[in-house]
């Protein structure tokens, strides 16, 4: 079974969720945000309290490396790529602050696409 990009995006964005939350501590400090960057690619980025990067990210980078395998293999699946960023709200207002000047123009890699969750936690 062949599935939109929609509704592909939805599967991922529920396994990310899931995952993500067995790991963090404070779940109520995480956001989970998509964006499209282009017809077969989705970008995800996990922002989290810096103490909860460092759980996610783990021991040499091992936890996000498997969560990030796990990801592609799913998108893949799904005829799609996926990617993986996992930031604190530190570098996501930094990474904001550093792209304020650029928002009238489009840049490789970005999307006005994007969009937000309040927090993982349901």
């Amino acid at each position: 079974m062949i599935l939109s990009m929609q509704e592909a995006t939805d599967q991922i964005h529920k396994f990310l969720q899931f995952i993500t939350l067995q790991f963090i501590q404070r779940p109520q400090d995480a956001q989970l945000k998509v964006a499209e960057v282009a017809e077969d690619h989705v970008r995800f980025r996990i922002v989290l309290h810096h103490t909860d990067v460092a759980i996610l990210i783990g021991r040499n980078g091992f936890t996000a490396s498997a969560i990030r395998n796990v990801l592609k293999a799913a998108a893949i699946k799904h005829g799609i790529t996926a990617t993986l960023q996992i930031l604190s709200h530190e570098e996501e207002k930094q990474r904001a602050e550093n792209a304020a000047p650029f928002q009238d123009e489009h840049h490789e890699g970005d999307s006005a696409d994007e969009t937000d969750d309040e927090a993982l936690e349901d």
